[in-house]
C-alpha cells in the first residue's frame, strides 16, 4: 500500500477550505491547511507535499507571489512539486500568466469539486 498522498491547502476562505478538505480526505489524501503563502513557505520548509491548492487572493501573501516563489526554492523536489491556481477572479489573469508563474493548472470559484478531484488525482497520478 502506498503512503498516502498529502495535499497543502492554502486558501483564506475556511468554507472552501472545510469542503476541499472533505472532498479530498474523502479520496484518501491526507490534508494540510493554511491560510496564506507564508504559511506555505514556512510548512514547506519542514514538509513534503505531492500536491499545492493555492488561492489567488489571500492576506499576507497571494497565491502568484507564493508560486514564483515556491518555484525557486533550492530543493527542486519541492519546487517542481504540482501547483493549482485556486481563484474567484480568473479574468484578471490570462492562462499564460497562471502557466508563467508556474501553476501547473487552475480551478475556477465556485469550485467544480468533481473538477477538483480530477486536476488533483491527474497531478498526483505521476
Amino acid at each position: 500500500m502506498s503512503a498516502s498522498k498529502r495535499v497543502l491547502i492554502a486558501e483564506d476562505s475556511s468554507v472552501i477550505q472545510n469542503l476541499a478538505r472533505k472532498i479530498l480526505e474523502f479520496q484518501h489524501y491526507d490534508i494540510t491547511a493554511v491560510k496564506n503563502g507564508e504559511q506555505v513557505l514556512q510548512i514547506l520548509e519542514k514538509e513534503d507535499f505531492s500536491i499545492l491548492l493555492l488561492d489567488i487572493n489571500m492576506p499576507i501573501m497571494d497565491g502568484m507571489e507564493c508560486v514564483r516563489r515556491v518555484r525557486a526554492l533550492p530543493d527542486s523536489t519541492k519546487a517542481n512539486v504540482p501547483i493549482v491556481a485556486i481563484t474567484g477572479n480568473a479574468k484578471n489573469y490570462t492562462e499564460e500568466e497562471f502557466k508563467t508563474a508556474g501553476f501547473n493548472d487552475v480551478l475556477v470559484k465556485p469550485l467544480n469539486f468533481d473538477r477538483l478531484v480530477e486536476v488533483v488525482n491527474q497531478l498526483t497520478d505521476k
